[in-house]
């Protein structure tokens, strides 16, 4: 028998032989494998499923799911989690109406547009100071610090807009969500750019070193001079600055803005996302292009349920088996 064959046979202590499948293979492309097969399915199944707007609608709505992923994988990267992503799209989406409809915006609709964007994301950024302060100078448990911020940001946003939807016309501020460029959604090479900058930071710079290293193992990170509560700060500020401009998103695509609704359930996604495409929960990685696969899949398996006439809480269910299912993988590919 060859090397080869005595690798993938395993003798049972009779005569015969019984050939082992190499799970490994799957656990490491299983989100590639998950992808082929949502797709397949649906070029088959579903009807309308390449028409343009299809894809185009689809593309849209997975661009807020990617790009706070790729936030959220950050986080996870350090060993934390942020509950709060969907609380601070809520709060960014509400400013931004107020601010490019308020009396000064209306008489320098320039500098109006620039401060509806900026403005938000700013406060977005603040709010993930907070959160990463919270875990890192108090030492409040991720999921405790950024549930305060779950409750009470989406509390502040309904305060701002006085609970009411807040609809509007301004075609510049919805290119955000309905612009193309060569046919091609605006957002989606929004995501391309973030996930290449947040990339290139990951894997180029000291920052994206020292994010790895805290969580891989924090003790021998902070006994090495790794600043761990100044990197574990800039995760949480990054997720909550891209969390802000998702929000933005969802407002320019919809035209409209409602606090209540905004960013819902986003943190199941995004968490979601970023495990599928392989971060893992105890930390020490960031695939960054894997989380933007994640949430190609989770979007695609919300859209594929729905075409085929199956209810929306279904969806949450099977959001929470592929979570199950990626730690399950995750946890194989261990052993």
């Amino acid at each position: 028998m060859t090397p080869e064959n005595k690798q993938t046979l395993n003798t049972s202590g009779t005569s015969g032989t019984r050939l082992q499948f190499d799970w490994s293979w799957v656990s490491n492309n299983g989100g590639v494998i998950a992808l082929i097969v949502i797709l397949a399915f649906n070029v088959i199944v579903t009807p309308n499923f390449l028409n343009p707007q299809t894809l185009f609608v689809n593309i849209s709505q997975v661009a807020t799911i990617a790009i706070v992923a790729v936030g959220m994988t950050l986080v996870i990267a350090t060993g934390g989690i942020d509950l709060s992503v969907g609380a601070v799209m809520a709060l960014a989406g509400a400013m931004a109406p107020l601010i490019f409809t308020s009396p000064f915006a209306e008489a320098n609709p320039q500098i109006g547009l620039v401060l509806s964007i900026v403005v938000p994301v700013l406060v977005a950024l603040l709010c993930g100071a907070f959160n990463g302060f919270m875990v890192s100078y108090l030492n409040v448990q991720p999921i405790v610090a950024t549930l305060i911020f779950f409750i009470s940001g989406r509390g502040i946003a309904l305060v701002l807009t006085n609970g009411n939807l807040q609809t509007f016309t301004n075609p510049e501020f919805s290119y955000l969500g309905t612009g193309k460029i060569l046919g091609f959604p605006f957002q989606g090479y929004l995501v391309l750019l973030i996930a290449v900058v947040v990339w290139w930071v990951v894997n180029q710079t000291v920052f994206g070193r020292q994010l790895l290293a805290v969580g891989g193992n924090e003790k021998a990170a902070r006994l090495s001079g790794v600043p761990v509560k100044r990197v574990k700060i800039g995760a949480y500020v990054i997720c909550a600055g891209l969390s802000g401009m998702a929000g933005l998103i969802v407002v320019a695509i919809n035209s409209a803005s409602d606090a209540a609704r905004i960013g819902n359930l986003m943190e199941l996604d995004a968490i979601a996302a970023a495990v599928v495409g392989g971060a893992l929960l105890q930390g020490g990685k960031a695939p960054i292009f894997g989380a933007i696969l994640g949430a190609v899949i989770i979007q695609l398996v919300k859209y594929t349920l729905l075409a085929n006439g199956v209810a929306d809480e279904v969806a949450l269910i099977a959001k929470a088996g592929i979570i199950v299912t990626a730690v399950y993988l995750q946890q194989a590919r261990k052993e």
